[in-house]
């Protein structure tokens, strides 16, 4: 049964591919295969790659992988029971040599570049995936694109948000980095229309979906305005809470203190009905979470603030241990870069990027509906697991592809190809500048003499 249904994926996920999905279903199996690629052609050396090293670039050229029907094929694989675990981040390809590339941008890196600046050029990718384990390091991508110059991390996300949620039949529950929890202006390019300052939670408002995101410690909070006088505008806002200012704080609703087998000691305090100065309609809870010692006393001077936004907030034992469970979206991108080769090509066309870009989450829920079939096949310098990783699965991958097959068809010899045409001239490829994306800031409301 349980080959049945890796098969049955497999072989609906094949009609998805669009154009070439021959070739382009086997390059997905070579690159579950190869542990190790120095460039795009060394693929093609795979036994289960069936024809020549040019199909591979043939086939990003032409295939046209279904995106919304293999997100709802993904969707399908999530258990009906229990509310679902959604992640979101976004991550950089670094291209800073492809000067012919189109709409590269200055992306964020996590490593240090040259003269130590964290910033490199290239293409941003969103993703939004779904964590299915308390712990563990899988996560499953349901969308995962390329954010346009003419678009923002936050933007991307909140439509991704928005589509995944199209298909859910239990409102899921999402986590977000501080990136996402604050009311910055929306990035864009010169070419697109002045961006607005609205918050993530509030262009989140429509979707139907609950919102744990995390705070940065210089944020400002709102409290609730006070009842209401009978003259003049009513008040937005009540008295300020500042995070980082403990004098600002008012009561905490509840301060609960519990032994957590990782952390040790943790102290967690909640606040209701805060709000951000431009999303007073959006509520907020407020939870701070902090590491003590045996002694009671800080253990990190820096605490966690997490603000729930939507309907019923789960127990405070159980919501800030969600967000930690985010961190493995960051296990999966070092797993998409590192062994399933994803910024090893040096591809064209943002197109062909898309497309190889499309494969990284089909591999990633194969090897996830294998992971109960697979026996463990560690090198020689590796321990045994019982819970699986996704590179173990990986590593066992070969008996699974011998015992099931392939849905690709054979290779048909199509004869010899002509080659460039004699007397037809060359032309070298347009350099392309770096998009920089601007931030347009608000006027500042002139103020009037009393």
């Amino acid at each position: 049964m349980k080959n049945a249904r890796l098969e049955e994926f497999r072989q609906v996920a094949y009609k998805y591919l669009g154009r070439a999905k021959d070739a382009t279903f086997e390059l997905t199996d070579a690159i579950l295969l190869t542990r190790n690629v120095y460039s795009l052609a060394d693929l093609s050396l795979s036994p289960v790659f069936r024809r020549k090293w040019s199909s591979i670039y043939e086939a990003l050229q032409d295939s046209r992988p279904q995106r919304q029907k293999l997100m709802q094929l993904y969707i399908k694989q999530i258990p009906v029971e229990g509310r679902p675990l959604l992640a979101g981040d976004h991550t950089n390809w670094p291209r800073p040599d492809a000067v012919t590339l189109q709409e590269r941008t200055y992306e964020h890196s996590g490593t240090s570049i040259a003269e130590n600046k964290p910033i490199s050029i290239g293409q941003g990718y969103s993703t939004i995936a779904w964590i299915p384990e308390k712990s563990g390091s899988w996560a499953l991508p349901l969308r995962h694109e390329r954010i346009t110059s003419g678009e923002s991390p936050i933007g991307k996300a909140v439509w991704q948000l928005k589509q995944v949620c199209k298909h859910l039949a239990v409102r899921p529950i999402s986590v977000w980095d501080s990136e996402y929890g604050c009311a910055t202006p929306v990035a864009s390019s010169r070419r697109s229309r002045p961006t607005r300052w609205l918050p993530f939670v509030l262009k989140t408002a429509s979707i139907p979906a609950d919102i744990l995101v995390r705070l940065r410690s210089n944020l400002c909070l709102w409290g609730e305005p006070e009842a209401y006088s009978g003259k003049g505008r009513p008040k937005k806002h009540g008295s300020k809470f500042k995070l980082n200012e403990s004098t600002t704080w008012s009561d905490a609703e509840s301060v609960l203190e519990l032994d957590d087998p990782k952390l040790q000691r943790v102290r967690v305090s909640l606040w209701k009905n805060l709000h951000f100065r431009k999303a007073a309609a959006r509520p907020m809870l407020l939870l701070r979470v902090e590491r003590l010692n045996a002694q009671g006393h800080l253990r990190l001077l820096k605490p966690l603030w997490l603000a729930w936004v939507g309907e019923e907030m789960p127990s405070i034992e159980e919501v800030w241990r969600l967000y930690l469970r985010r961190f493995t979206v960051e296990h999966w991108y070092r797993f998409l870069k590192q062994r399933l080769h994803w910024t090893v090509p040096k591809l064209g066309t943002p197109k062909q990027c898309e497309r190889w870009s499309d494969l990284m989450p089909f591999m990633t829920w194969e090897l996830w509906l294998a992971r109960d079939i697979v026996t463990d096949n560690p090198l020689p310098w590796q321990k045994s697991l019982d819970n699986l990783t996704p590179g173990r699965v990986a590593q066992a991958m070969g008996g699974v592809f011998a015992l099931i097959g392939t849905p690709a068809l054979p290779p048909k010899p199509r004869g010899k190809s002509p080659g460039w045409e004699a007397g037809k001239k060359r032309h070298r490829k347009n350099r392309c500048p770096i998009v920089k994306k601007t931030v347009t800031r608000p006027r500042k409301e002139a103020s009037v003499a009393v």
